[in-house]
């Protein structure tokens, strides 16, 4: 569809990354050709000259943006995203070798607060976050594997100290060191939660769908039917205001406690920074957003498809309807095991259907479609769903947007929920904006530019932010 100048400007000063490629901005006074979301300064619209390739803008006298690098992205090469992902996979596979963040801006070869920026932008956090994270990760594979004393473990990590080892482990997990590793024999242990967690506004996540074939909340006691590597099972959560024992259901199961122990730090969303954006809320001026739920966190969906099939399900659709179109998938798909409950649809099972069969449920053509060709596209290796969370979140976001049927709102509702990416903000989302209208007194909800905009100012945690704004206008659970 062509587009009037006054069109691509609009999305240049909207920095809309979606527009990347379909055209490029030439600035006549530097003589620099950009993508539309450079983040460099915006030109003034009589300075501005609009080109279709990159080969045109430089016929025309112009030159590359040395911070959009807009020939790379048209080539389809990314050469900066490479080099920081290439330094974060040296990170993660051997934390020890990189003492303290100077020591990784150094590697990195680019300044100090450049740094800061591509990690913000690509990966959602700091240096020394995703340093200490890995750190994490690390000691957690050590404590799985051998028997080494905790010491030789956390100084083998990266960690200076014993008590900085034992304090970030058990904030991010919920168990010390030494609880964690007697997962290996486990399936039942019992997490320790922070300070100030909000159990109500967790009992109102688990239960959204109150006639839910997958999970049941009764009380105090949460069941939900879950796929782990070696099959289906009952995973059954006691709640309690300061722990939740968690424990996996099934008949003469291997140990599973490790497996188990990550989709329920998921589910109570326990290594979320929710203090800093807290903090943040209250920087801006804006303590309204936090009052009472300071300690608020996204309850991650237990995998990537049931997420992705979530996302696809409920685009332009009521909550309730979307919860009747799930319900009717699982019925068809999913495997029933006891107490009533299903284990979710895998892809395999769901690339098996024809999309006519969605049709008589109530899916619309277009909807049946993409339910069944994305779970076709998982089936045949062209899309691997295990290997998302491991991504930068630009590579991510780029891989899911190339598939059929998923849009903006599709993608940062997936990466939230289920990547766990916190700064991820699902343009279009009604919840949203009705909770910025009311947060920011505006006299009408904001669209999807104003809402970028608006958002911005939570970065890096703006999918808290995007949780704290769907509670806005929401009773308190009791």
């Amino acid at each position: 569809m062509r587009m009037t100048h006054a069109t691509m400007y609009a999305r240049v000063l909207a920095g809309d990354a979606a527009y990347n490629g379909r055209f490029f901005t030439g600035v006549l006074t530097t003589g620099i050709y950009c993508l539309p979301a450079c983040k460099a300064r915006k030109p003034k619209v009589e300075n501005v000259r609009f080109f279709p390739t990159c080969e045109a803008a430089r016929t025309a006298g112009l030159r590359p943006c040395k911070k959009c690098h807009p020939d790379d992205f048209a080539r389809g090469a990314d050469p900066v995203l490479e080099t920081v992902e290439e330094l974060v996979a040296e990170v993660r596979t051997n934390p020890a070798a990189f003492p303290d963040v100077r020591t990784l801006v150094r590697r990195s070869g680019f300044g100090a607060t450049r740094v800061f920026e591509l990690f913000r932008q690509h990966y959602h956090t700091t240096p020394a976050d995703l340093l200490l994270r890995a750190r994490i990760e690390t000691a957690k594979h050590a404590l799985l594997a051998n028997d080494a004393p905790l010491a030789d473990i956390a100084f083998g990590a990266g960690f200076e100290t014993l008590s900085a080892f034992h304090e970030n482990f058990r904030r991010l997990n919920g168990l010390t060191p030494a609880g964690y590793r007697e997962l290996r024999t486990a399936n039942r242990f019992e997490i320790t939660l922070p300070d100030g967690f909000l159990l109500p506004y967790l009992r109102r996540a688990l239960s959204r769908d109150v006639h839910s074939l997958t999970s049941r909340l009764d009380g105090n006691v949460y069941t939900a039917a879950v796929r782990l590597t070696d099959g289906p099972a009952l995973l059954r959560l006691e709640l309690s205001p300061t722990r939740i024992l968690a424990e996996i259901l099934r008949n003469g199961a291997s140990p599973v406690g490790a497996e188990m122990h990550a989709l329920v730090v998921g589910l109570l969303g326990l290594d979320q920074d929710a203090a800093a954006f807290a903090r943040l809320a209250r920087k801006l001026g804006l303590v309204r957003l936090v009052a009472g739920r300071p300690e608020l966190r996204i309850s991650q969906t237990p995998s990537v498809y049931e997420s992705l099939l979530w996302s696809i399900i409920g685009q332009q659709i009521n909550f309730p309807f979307a919860c009747l179109l799930r319900r009717r998938l699982i019925e068809l798909t999913g495997t029933p095991l006891t107490e009533g409950l299903y284990a979710p649809p895998t892809p395999a099972a769901v690339a098996a259907l024809e999309p006519a069969a969605l049709l008589p449920p109530q899916f619309s053509r277009q909807k049946a479609n993409y339910v069944v060709a994305t779970a076709r596209l998982i089936t045949a290796g062209q899309l691997d769903l295990d290997a998302l969370p491991t991504l930068s979140a630009t590579r991510a976001e780029r891989i899911l947007l190339a598939v059929r049927g998923l849009g903006p709102w599709s993608v940062n509702y997936l990466m939230m929920r289920s990547l766990g990416f916190p700064d991820c903000v699902p343009l279009g989302d009604t919840g949203m904006t009705s909770g910025l209208q009311a947060l920011l007194k505006l006299e009408k909800r904001p669209d999807i530019d104003a809402t970028r905009r608006l958002m911005a100012m939570f970065s890096p945690y703006r999918s808290l932010a995007t949780a704290h704004l769907w509670q806005f206008n929401q009773p308190i659970p009791t």
